[in-house]
């Protein structure tokens, strides 16, 4: 009964065309969702990205500032009386 139904559907040309469009439609309508999620996903890695350069960054500070700090005690003297600190 519902397979003679939509065997009748199908075979009227106006709602066989109408089904073409819909489908057409439906393709671009998904094809536009899936470009606005691939968007917000590089927009997401993107900013992932320049946290992760920033923090980088502090921490290639820290280690050259690290670097340069004096070894012991004696080195902290000689450095605070030459004015280099």
């Amino acid at each position: 009964m519902i397979a003679a139904l939509f065997t009748g559907i199908a075979a009227a040309p106006w709602i066989r065309a109408a089904l073409h469009y819909a489908a057409i439609a439906l393709a671009v309508l998904l094809f536009l969702l899936a470009l606005r999620r691939s968007g917000e996903r590089a927009g997401r890695l993107a900013e992932r990205l320049e946290t992760m350069e920033k923090a980088n960054d502090v921490q290639r500070r820290m280690l050259e500032a690290a670097a340069r700090r004096p070894r012991d005690r004696s080195d902290l003297a000689d450095r605070l009386r030459d004015g280099s600190f």
